[in-house]
């Protein structure tokens, strides 16, 4: 990564060293699950990217999953936005959103329901300590708190 930062070049072994005409524009994403070393930070300028709001996400839900009820896309936005605010040692992001309402529509769901999410939140949470937190009256909690934001379609 720092050969391609500093020297705008990449070596591949079998292949040798290719280097770019032009300084490249280069875009790094992280989940900040590995620390990223102090080298490649200062050769990189920093924009944190947050979490969309409702409208925002629920638009991207409809554009990759645009077979999902209108009613379902908006329980699993609203869930997931509220499951954001919980002690979660990873949040979601949209892409598990979209993954988990693509999950529901295999399992041909129409609404949210407690014990729903507990069968499908391994599509949502990706650590055992989380999806324990999430069990039972957690799930049922979060789904209610989150069905009363909704407004009326």
């Amino acid at each position: 990564m720092l050969e391609a930062l500093c020297d705008f070049q990449v070596t591949i072994p079998e292949m040798g060293t290719i280097k770019a005409p032009e300084p490249p524009i280069v875009i790094v994403t992280s989940n900040r699950t590995r620390e990223v070393h102090d080298a490649l930070k200062r050769r990189c300028l920093y924009h944190w990217v947050d979490y969309p709001d409702f409208d925002r996400e629920l638009e991207i839900l409809h554009a990759r999953a645009p077979e999902a009820a209108e009613a379902l896309s908006r329980e699993v936005v609203a869930f997931v936005q509220h499951l954001r605010t919980e002690d979660l040692f990873k949040k979601p992001g949209v892409a598990e959103t979209i993954d988990w309402a693509k999950c529901l529509l295999a399992l041909d769901v129409i609404n949210l329901s407690p014990e729903v999410i507990g069968d499908t939140l391994g599509a949502i949470l990706k650590y055992q300590d989380d999806i324990q937190k999430l069990q039972g009256s957690e799930a049922k909690r979060i789904l209610d708190q989150a069905k009363a934001t909704l407004e009326p379609v």
